[in-house]
């Protein structure tokens, strides 16, 4: 029985190494298929090492790769059966050999068992247990033996990475069979080692096997003392991720931006892009959510298939802004929007014409079968790597959100680093834009209002036309929204719709995006008519709600003239720009902000007798009530409430600082952007006071000194303040409830210290005058 369980224990330690580094590797793989094929390679390989023993050591090798082809290929059909990959045996047999690596690599995660994927780890744990088994029961090193699978089992931690859990329990386990096995193989079958030597030998092998246990003691107490600390601290560190060496799957021009196919598509709107067949749980033919706005392009009848969806925008273009990873048949789920419905859509579609990489889908895609996809899920993108070609056929599951539309009127918009992606205005947006914006985000406060405005907005001055050229930079937006009617302006294709809509949102304080689909029948052909763009805006606890900002066919567009206030004081382009425009270098004027502060102070008035003093007691009564006002407020605002509410107020006083000084921040900008304007704001101001205090000792001064003093950057404590007001106010807005009382006096000390150093720049009756200004006191919050 002894024998027996020498002779079985270093075969199963070798099995169970192997197994194990399958398991920590599987972590990051959707299911247990990669962990059973790693598991079966694991016992062949030393299973053939045991069988052929007694075979001459050079005929081992190749027996046993034979086998591990045969349990290879084995393993290649099992996943590309679970997959439901197309294809024959030997096409998807070659595709893995010559793609395992960068797959493997840039897979999503978690990683779909493809063939692909399961390659590399199959052939690596035969291997290892190939080896290990040779090294361990030919040659009878035990120890050695076990270094290939513990070497592979340190390969499938680094591959494994940052995306899962530290692997404690399956390195423990590793230590623990190693440990094991060693400890039986080793014992030996019967008696003592020293039995049948003289007390002479006895004696000296005794003495040797102490030296020899207490240096290896000496060895692993140094090397535990050495090395403790350095392993002890890269528990708390985060491991390198190895995908990041590897770029992922890289799409041309026309994918990264689609909405530029949107005129060509129109123009020839007869053409068969592909053929869709749409179905609900239940048989249920597909029929498209109700629109917040219009909902014309769409149709009752017909469903939303998207293609790609375009976050960034350079001022020039927009774009996908996708980092796509290879993904196999289920694509990882997202959590839906707490106050949306979700409904299963299956579609299956054969290509016709459609050109390009990206694949149409019903948002958001779920699982894909029938072709190999890549998929970012920022977007919910999805493209075929090796690009679309006629009669490829795919299906896809969706889950299909449907917002509560009766929440809509009062769900309120995020705000912050999260969704800065959305929010981000380029710089150089033409004045009319920014204006018409402003006008129309004063009239309606509400997120939704001001959405539902300019939806009505593009809807009722524009017409929608087939022939316009296609471009979505600010000089093509602002040709189309304020061009002449009679020289090719206020028309445009779905692509001007959109993408005005967008930067109008971004500009109200709107996250926005730019979707580009189609208009499909539930069962049919889809054509190039049916290819539009529209525009998205992401609400709290509703997810992406779609608007539709096109014109109704049977309605005459009103002049924009008759509505859009204040009169432009720059006349409206005059010519249509350029299609196609590339970005250049050069940087757009940056203009100021605002104006001068309101003149809302009260005129001295000229006392005339006895009327003319009672006025100016009047007036100072007033002077009087709104200095302690305005004290009341800023006590209010900084010294009352939870701290939240504190650093808050602290950052109102700030703002209406900047208001009255003649520089009103946008709604558009964050925090950052904010300190960045006050601190241009003071330095102007500091160099100005400046300036004006040393007025005739600059006289007698070089200009090459007086330059320098104008060039050189203002650094004041007050500055300083405002950045840390900023990195407070982020603190309160991404993190509620986190923030203390000391950093609600921070904050107040901040803003009294901006104010003060702002105020004290300025000239006398100017500080009067904001010490009585009734704005703070009305203007919105």
């Amino acid at each position: 029985m002894v024998r027996l369980l020498r002779a079985v224990a270093v075969p199963a330690t070798l099995v169970v190494l192997v197994t194990l580094a399958g398991v920590v590797l599987g972590r990051v793989y959707a299911g247990s298929l990669l962990t059973m094929l790693v598991a079966g390679a694991a016992v062949g390989s030393v299973l053939v090492s045991v069988v052929a023993r007694r075979l001459p050591s050079w005929l081992v090798a190749p027996v046993s790769v034979l086998a591990m082809l045969g349990w290879t290929a084995v393993s290649l059909r099992v996943a590309a059966t679970d997959a439901q990959l197309p294809g024959g045996f030997v096409e998807v047999a070659g595709d893995a050999a010559g793609n395992a690596i960068p797959r493997l690599l840039t897979a999503m995660i978690p990683v779909q068992a493809t063939p692909d994927t399961v390659l590399l780890p199959v052939v690596a744990a035969w291997l290892a247990g190939l080896a290990g088994a040779e090294v361990a029961l030919r040659a009878g090193r035990v120890l050695l033996g076990y270094l290939p699978p513990v070497l592979l089992h340190a390969g499938a931690v680094y591959v494994v990475g940052p995306n899962a859990e530290p692997a404690i329990g399956a390195t423990v386990a590793v230590v623990v069979t190693a440990a094991l096995g060693l400890a039986v193989s080793s014992r030996p079958p019967d008696g003592d080692p020293v039995d049948g030597l003289s007390p002479a030998g006895r004696s000296g092998l005794r003495a040797r096997l102490a030296v020899a246990s207490a240096a290896g003691t000496a060895v692993v107490v140094a090397l535990a003392a050495l090395l403790g600390p350095a392993v002890a601290a890269l528990v708390e560190t985060r491991p390198v991720d190895p995908r990041r060496y590897v770029q992922p799957p890289q799409v041309e021009t026309l994918d990264e931006n689609p909405l530029i196919r949107i005129s060509g598509w129109a123009l020839n709107p007869e053409q068969e892009l592909f053929q869709v067949a749409t179905d609900l749980p239940g048989g249920a033919g597909l029929t498209d959510p109700a629109d917040p706005g219009q909902g014309t392009a769409a149709g009752d009848a017909a469903a939303r298939i998207r293609l790609a969806v375009l976050s960034d925008y350079d001022g020039v273009t927009w774009r996908v802004g996708a980092t796509y990873r290879n993904a196999g048949r289920v694509l990882p789920a997202t959590e839906p929007a707490p106050y949306a419905t979700v409904e299963t859509v299956r579609q299956e579609i054969t290509v016709g014409d459609l050109s390009g990489r990206l694949l149409p889908a019903v948002p958001t895609p779920r699982e894909v079968s029938g072709a190999r996809v890549a998929y970012d899920p920022g977007t919910g993108t999805l493209i075929r790597p090796e690009g679309l070609t006629p009669g490829l056929r795919y299906a896809v599951t969706s889950a299909r959100e449907r917002p509560d539309n009766n929440l809509l009127a009062t769900a309120n918009t995020p705000a912050g680093d999260a969704v800065a992606r959305v929010l981000h205005v380029p710089d150089g947006a033409p004045e009319q834009l920014r204006r018409l914006a402003t006008q129309l985000a004063e009239e309606n406060g509400a997120p939704y209002a001001r959405a539902a405005a300019i939806e009505q907005w593009l809807a009722e001055h524009y017409r929608l036309v087939a022939d316009a050229p296609s471009g979505h930079a600010y000089p093509n937006l602002a040709f189309f929204l304020f061009g002449p009617r009679n020289g090719g302006g206020q028309r445009g294709t779905s692509e001007q719709f959109a993408a005005s809509f967008a930067v109008l949102g971004r500009l109200a304080g709107l996250p926005t995006r730019v979707a580009v689909g189609f208009a499909a029948p539930s069962s049919g052909p889809v054509r190039a008519a049916d290819a539009y763009a529209w525009p998205e805006v992401l609400f709290d606890g509703l997810g992406w709600v779609a608007f539709d900002p096109l014109p109704r066919p049977d309605e005459e567009p009103r002049p924009v003239e008759e509505d859009f206030r204040p009169q432009p004081e720059d006349p409206p382009p005059s010519e249509q720009p350029e299609p196609t425009l590339e970005p250049t270098a050069s940087s757009p004027a940056q203009a100021a902000p605002g104006g001068p502060a309101d003149g809302g102070g009260v005129p001295t008035p000229v006392l005339v007798g006895g009327t003319g003093g009672g006025l100016l007691l009047v007036v100072v009564a007033l002077l009087v009530t709104l200095a302690g006002l305005r004290r009341a407020q800023t006590r209010a605002r900084l010294h009352r409430g939870d701290p939240g509410h504190r650093i808050a107020g602290a950052w109102r006083e700030l703002t209406d600082t900047l208001r009255l000084a003649g520089q009103p921040v946008a709604a558009d900008l964050s925090a950052t952007e904010v300190a960045a304007v006050a601190g241009r704001t003071l330095a102007e101001a500091t160099r100005r006071d400046v300036v004006t205090a040393e007025a005739t000792s600059t006289v007698n001064r070089t200009d090459a000194e007086n330059t320098a003093d104008e060039d050189r950057p203002v650094s004041t404590a007050a500055q300083l303040a405002v950045d840390d007001l900023a990195t407070l106010i982020n603190q309160v807005g991404f993190a509620p409830g986190t923030a203390t009382a000391e950093q609600a006096e921070i904050a107040a000390e901040a803003a009294t210290t901006y104010s003060a150093t702002l105020r004290a720049a300025h000239p006398l009756w100017r500080r009067l005058l904001w010490a009585v200004h009734p704005g703070p006191l009305r203007w919105p919050r």
